[in-house]
């Protein structure tokens, strides 16, 4: 029998790249949260919508299908947007669009809606305790500023998108600010969770340190 698997904790901290690895070892489906907003915020940007008025940016959900597949590409109507929802201006505008209780009502429903039949492996900032408070493992990874700047910085290279190392680690400790101080589903750990700190943790130390947390049966 299959189940749930909550991942919450900061940005860069290593969420979606342990996520994927363990949902396809497992044989789940990954839902990438955040990259959900981060398509929010980057259709809103596209179609030239403010970013202060909340009813405009959530209205434009009705007209979004958001879909990955098995590589962990994000298509955003049927366009692949991987890269562009990932550049740190997108990031910051996420932040903020986040925080609108409209854009993450909206959103919490289409995640439950996907979760309802299980086997799914979920990574954001409010899985544990909003999205999927009854999820039977609950993880909360976390990792210092540095170590995600490094990761962060690593990726954008890879990626061959431009960055800069100083700009992405402000973003990310003005990201930690924004995601924990937010009226609406603040980042913070689900009582229930298992805190990992993964600063200096290799992937497959992550992987297996949360396999330990499941039935022997899977």
């Amino acid at each position: 029998m299959k189940f749930n698997i909550a991942i919450d904790g900061p940005s860069a901290a290593g969420k979606s790249t342990i996520a994927k690895k363990l949902a396809k070892e497992l044989g789940y489906a990954h839902l990438d949260t955040g990259a959900m907003y981060r398509c929010v915020a980057y259709f809103s940007k596209l179609k030239d919508v403010s970013f202060d008025d909340e009813e405009k940016v959530a209205s434009l959900i009705d007209a979004m299908q958001i879909r990955f597949d098995a590589q962990g590409n994000v298509y955003l109507n049927d366009e692949n947007v991987s890269n562009e929802i990932r550049k740190n201006e997108i990031s910051m505008l996420t932040s903020k669009i986040s925080a609108y209780p409209a854009v993450r009502e909206k959103l919490v429903a289409m995640q439950q809606k996907m979760a309802e039949h299980k086997g799914y492996i979920m990574d954001g900032r409010d899985i544990g305790t909003v999205v999927l408070p009854n999820a039977e493992i609950k993880v909360y990874m976390v990792a210092s500023v540095k170590a995600r700047a490094d990761r962060r910085y690593k990726e954008y290279v890879e990626k061959q998108i431009e960055a800069d190392y100083d700009t992405i680690y402000k973003d990310i400790e003005q990201r930690d600010y924004q995601d924990m101080n937010r009226k609406t589903s603040p980042l913070k750990k689900a009582d229930d969770a298992v805190e990992i700190d993964t600063s200096d943790m290799s992937i497959e130390e992550v992987v297996n340190t949360i396999r330990r947390l499941l039935p022997a049966e899977v």
